[in-house]
């Protein structure tokens, strides 16, 4: 198999002191570095690196003044800023490609995304890819999100649990539970 390594939304508005931080933001980005660190992570592991952003320029009425923090949250990840920059201490010099998602509408999957105007599935099926590990933030919203839709999209997919953050401990066990009864290895 040829896996890549998809990084679903460590930006700094999901992370401490961002409008919409996990609690454990940091702790993702830092162990995500440290994997990004190793020297043989492109000969022993993966192929292909990318990452996906939330980049938001007008998503309707995904921003409330009045969030429910299901479906509609604070202003996060506007399209430019700090808080939609990718977290450090990642190094983003080691990611192939960045799939922006959700500028004009609300959007939780990765293969929402685009990068230079071709989608993730797509990218990832041109260079042969077929299996893909997931971390990242949020496992209960975005990390799901793309889980689900890369086995829809007949990926072998292995979730990267202790790289990723919940919005919330209930609902992250219950989005573990639904991404491994639909297909995808919990790691």
């Amino acid at each position: 198999m040829t896996t890549a390594l998809v990084i679903v939304d460590v930006q700094g508005d999901f992370c401490p002191g961002g409008s919409l931080a996990t609690a454990q933001g940091d702790e993702v980005a830092n162990k995500i570095a440290q994997l990004l660190a190793n020297p043989d992570i492109r000969s022993r592991f993966y192929s292909h690196i990318v990452a996906t952003q939330d980049w938001h320029i007008d998503p309707g009425e995904h921003f409330s003044a009045e969030p429910d923090f299901v479906d509609s949250w604070p202003v996060h990840c506007v399209a430019g800023t700090e808080g939609a920059a990718i977290r450090e201490p990642i190094n983003t010099a080691l990611i192939d490609a960045f799939f922006r998602k959700g500028e004009y509408s609300a959007a939780y999957s990765g293969f929402e995304g685009a990068a230079d105007g071709v989608g993730l599935g797509d990218w990832l099926r041109e260079r042969g890819v077929d299996a893909i590990d997931v971390c990242g933030i949020a496992i209960d919203h975005c990390v799901r999100a793309t889980v689900l839709d890369g086995l829809k999209g007949g990926f072998a997919v292995r979730v990267l649990r202790d790289m990723c953050s919940p919005v919330d401990a209930t609902r992250g066990e219950l989005a573990l539970a639904e991404m491994r009864d639909a297909g995808a290895e919990l790691a």
